[in-house]
């Protein structure tokens, strides 16, 4: 059976590209737009970590490979998860 690849959070900003960037504090993940905070999840939190990553994928902020890149999840993955916020919408994360 495979396991789940878990998203990686790491302490300090990192940026997914120019514009989008995230950071981990007491174990929230902020998510920023320059300085600007826009969304927030505790680490532990797959579904909401899911549901926006998708949601920025599919808005065109971020593209599938910049979030593999900086959370070391599986390409696959986030395809799934954009397909399933393309058909299902936020509903079908939680």
């Amino acid at each position: 059976m495979p396991q789940i690849l878990l998203p990686f959070f790491p302490e300090d900003m990192t940026y997914i590209n120019s514009y989008i960037g995230f950071e981990k504090r007491n174990g929230i993940v902020f998510y920023f737009n320059g300085m600007m905070p826009v969304y927030q999840h505790p680490e532990a939190d797959i579904e909401s970590f899911r549901f926006f990553t998708s949601q920025i994928v599919v808005n065109g902020n971020a593209t599938q490979a910049e979030i593999v890149k900086a959370f070391g999840v599986s390409p696959i993955s986030v395809k799934r998860w954009v397909k399933k916020y393309r058909t299902q919408g936020a509903r079908g994360f939680f």
